[in-house]
């Protein structure tokens, strides 16, 4: 945007900074009445895909500008998986106005790759393209050989030493020398720990202080690279009061390790020291260990080893492999004080670099069987099982079914076999795997031996720009599906394209926000999809059947309208004869395999696939049929129905109760005590407002009734849920544990069942504290009873929306009983000791005041009147 004079033209003087105000429903500033439309002259021009050499498939087009033009005719025209974006002429020069362009000039579209020259033999473009995955496979190399042997690196402090401070990987100060016990080596490591105990005692004064005030520290390099293995803390030697650790919320796999105070009782911040792995265990989960953060390696030029001396350490699951976990071993060296990292052997760290730069680890080891991590294909006639390292595992990703295999499975790679099913480049994209030889011996050979082929292709090919290279591909058929999630019918669908198969899966995966990463595609017929061409083929072969059945239906339809017109000769001479024929073509239309894709026309294939494919997405589970979820989908409403119904009826007996509660208690009839013959109990107390009618006492067991029957109406929706989707729910189940949460219907002791609320926990204890808060108690809530009065002390006896009685320390007590317990105390101020004497028998067999207890009296009676009762007691 730019100022502009009331005339149209530039307004050059108007500097920065502009200062004004915002008007808010500010009329449309007036167009000037002088405009340049040169710039908006339609051109015609010809049109053709980027490297095009089938001059037949020019295409005319005709726009004001090419913004316009690429995006919204280029693109449907020439039928591009992505928006037209550049333009060139036929000398590969790009332009970005119309006014550049003569009329019917041709001129060749691109996705916004650059220009390729469709003058180019095929040959050439084949060792173009040979260049390119040379170019990958010499990076992985590359990358892998320089990953290959790091050495000498420790873990170290970055930036200052104080609470929060990141870890990475760093070249030691002090001189590693492994297994020599020389007098050379004891000399070289003597100047070093010299320094370091004069440091100590140079700094031993101020230490005192810093433990009492802890402050950041800017201390030498030495100083951050130094630790202490004690108490399984891995403590700072230079500030003791500094240990390595993790918060509590984020003990999981790939979370940072960072300095934290230390804390004598955090099991986060303690490890425990294998040393037949050499591996760092934490101790709040053993199955997380200490480790470096290797990134998965690109199709660029590999990792040097500076930039694997800057890696992280984080937390990682435990691998148990004999080899290929070379970034979880550790050693601490107590001599000069260091963590040293990648401490085991040589093809320890070779197999763990060659699957971080996807590498087959048969190049390495060749016929040697190695316990490592791998995967295994099930073939599906045989049964035989093929196994593969875990970078011929991700090239093969998305072809095959396969599974993890467990440590302690030694095998070779089955890429680099003898009359192998697998193709023999494996994770590269030209070189064979068995005529690569990167053992520690021959590696630098090998990568010397392809760069050179390199460079000899490079001038071959003449290649001017790297962006030739990078175009030379074939352009891919983006393909469109309508996704939806396996076992949830027809539900929150969407639209996804893309031109290769591992891309409809990413996407898959974040659109339908899935827990597990996709791996599989079914159509609504349950077929198994695993590949584009696949995908491509069903859905050809879906149009042509659907085609040919609307016009059987035409053939029909045409057919009983001569039949009414009472035609029978022609319904015997055309009507038959057609609609035998179509059946008979029908049956006889063979189904197009991937093969076939190849001799049908792009056009057609084009038009076909633009309409979506309705794909449901799997995340290894098996499909589930439509017809299976739309039946569950209806049971479960009819369910839900019932369910609905009862609680209706049970809220309208719940009122009807309440309002025949309500004119009992509001009556306010006295109570009689009537005398017994019993020693035990000698006085019963009958009648009055606390005693229930008969037809409050019919309408609580009709309630109690209704409850129990919602309650089995309840379980049956919760088994038959999960019954229907137990392989959905364990395939998709999250990363980590979900915590046993429980939902109950908590009422105070002495109260109504119908006065309660809601209350959640984890444990027992957690339940109380909630109780406490949600009742609003204005003590501490210390016991959970049943409705029965039994005392609940195991979380296993807790059920879901269970009704629990809360006790804050007085024994179970049911409403009724409660209130005759009011009466009971209030006679205590105007009663004789005969009478005190009766009275207190009487709290002793409810439970309220045992012998040598007198003081526990009521827990909601104020203090004056526990005062006065003790009081009576006493005399």
């Amino acid at each position: 945007m730019w100022p502009v004079l009331p005339d149209g033209e530039l307004n050059e003087e108007y500097d920065w900074p502009i200062e004004g105000s915002l008007l808010p429903n500010a009329p449309p500033l007036l167009k000037p009445s002088q405009r340049n439309h040169a710039g908006y002259t339609p051109v015609r021009i010809k049109v053709l895909k980027n490297g095009e050499r089938d001059k037949s498939r020019i295409l005319t087009v005709t726009g004001p500008d090419i913004t316009n033009m690429l995006k919204k005719t280029c693109t449907l025209m020439l039928g591009l998986p992505f928006a037209a974006r550049r333009l060139f002429d036929e000398t590969g020069k790009e332009h970005t106005l119309l006014k550049d362009l003569q009329r019917d000039q041709l001129v060749y579209v691109s996705c916004g790759e650059a220009w390729i020259d469709p003058d180019l033999t095929s040959l050439e473009q084949r060792k173009r393209l040979q260049l390119n995955k040379l170019t990958c496979d010499i990076a992985l190399i590359r990358s892998y050989s320089a990953m290959r042997n790091p050495e000498g690196l420790v873990l170290e402090v970055v930036g200052t030493l104080m609470p929060g401070a990141k870890l990475a990987l760093a070249e030691s100060v002090v001189p590693i020398n492994h297994g020599e016990t020389t007098s050379e080596a004891d000399k070289q490591n003597q100047p070093c720990t010299a320094t370091t105990d004069e440091d100590h005692n140079e700094n031993r004064n101020f230490l005192t202080d810093l433990l009492s005030h802890p402050k950041p520290l800017k201390p030498q390099r030495i100083h951050q690279q130094q630790f202490q293995f004690q108490d399984g803390h891995i403590i700072t030697c230079s500030c003791p009061w500094l240990v390595v650790g993790v918060l509590e919320m984020n003990a999981q796999p790939g979370a940072e390790v960072t300095l934290m105070e230390k804390k004598a009782d955090d099991i986060f911040q303690r490890w425990i020291w294998r040393e037949d792995n050499r591996t760092f265990h934490l101790m709040g989960n053993p199955d997380l260990v200490l480790a470096v953060s290797m990134t998965q390696k690109n199709s660029g030029y590999g990792k040097s080893v500076m930039e694997v001396q800057g890696c992280s350490i984080i937390l990682q699951k435990y691998k148990g492999y004999s080899y290929g976990a070379a970034n979880q071993k550790w050693f601490w060296m107590p001599e000069i004080k260091v963590l040293n990292a990648f401490y085991t052997s040589v093809l320890d760290k070779e197999i763990t670099a060659a699957n971080q730069a996807s590498v087959c680890t048969f190049c390495i080891c060749k016929t040697e069987e190695l316990d490592q991590p791998g995967y295994y294909i099930t073939h599906a006639c045989t049964k035989q099982k093929t196994m593969v390292c875990l970078a011929c595992s991700r090239a093969l990703r998305g072809q095959n079914i396969m599974t993890k295999l467990n440590p302690g499975n030694s095998f070779i790679c089955a890429t680099g076999r003898e009359l192998s099913q697998i193709e023999e480049t494996g994770p590269f994209k030209c070189i064979r795997v068995t005529k690569t030889d990167l053992s520690t011996s021959e590696v630098e050979n090998t990568l010397a031996y392809w760069e050179e082929k390199w460079i000899s292709l490079r001038k071959e090919t003449s290649v001017q720009t790297i962006s030739h290279e990078i175009s030379a591909a074939k352009t891919q058929l983006a393909v469109r599906v309508m996704a939806y999630r396996n076992g949830a019918g027809y539900e929150d669908g969407q639209l996804i394209i893309g031109t290769t198969f591992s891309s409809l899966l990413t996407t898959c995966t974040q659109r339908l926000a899935l827990t597990r990463p996709a791996c599989r595609l079914y159509t609504a017929d349950g077929i198994l999809i695993l590949t584009l061409s696949e995908l491509i083929a069903w859905a050809v072969n879906e149009t042509l059947q659907e085609h040919k059945s609307k016009t059987k239906q035409n053939d029909e339809d045409e057919g009983g309208r001569l039949r009414e017109l009472g035609s029978e000769e022609i319904k015997e001479d055309w009507a038959e004869p057609s609609t035998h024929g179509t059946d008979h073509l029908v049956q006889r239309l063979p189904r197009i395999t991937t093969e076939d894709l190849e001799s049908i026309d792009t056009e057609l294939i084009s038009l076909i696939v633009r309409n979506p494919v309705e794909v449901w997405v799997s995340c290894g589970e098996s499909f589930v049929p439509l017809s299976e979820s739309n039946r569950r989908l209806k049971l479960q409403r009819k369910q839900w129905l019932q369910k609905q119904k009862i609680l209706f009826d049970l809220n309208k007996m719940k009122h009807k109760m309440r309002h025949i509660q309500g004119r009992r208690v509001g009556s306010m009839g006295p109570a009689s005590m009537v005398p017994t013959k019993s020693s035990i109990q000698p006085v019963a107390v009958a009648g009055g407002w606390t005693e229930p009618s008969p037809e409050e006492v019919k309408l609580l067991e009709d309630v109690q009734s209704m409850e129990m029957h919602l309650s089995e109406v309840h379980a049956m929706l919760k088994k038959e849920y999960p019954s229907f989707h137990s392989k959905l729910v364990s395939s998709q189940r999250p990363l980590y544990s979900q915590p046993d949460v429980k939902r109950v219907l908590a009422y105070l002791n002495g109260d109504f069942p119908d006065q309660g609320t809601y209350v959640f926990g984890k444990t027992i204890q957690e339940l109380l504290e909630n109780c406490t808060a949600r009742l609003k108690l204005r003590c501490t809530a210390k016991t959970l009873f049943s409705p029965e009065g039994e005392q609940i002390t195991s979380w296993e006896r807790i059920e879901r929306d269970m009704l629990v009685c809360v006790s804050l320390g007085e024994p179970f007590m049911t409403s009724t009983g409660w209130y005759c317990l009011l009466d009971i105390l209030s006679e205590f101020q105007k009663a004789d000791k005969e009478k005190v004497l009766t009275y207190r028998m009487s709290l002793e067999l409810m439970g309220f005041i045992s012998l040598g207890r007198e003081y526990e009296a009521c827990f909601m009676l104020s203090r004056a009147l526990i005062n006065s009762l003790c009081a009576h007691i006493q005399t």
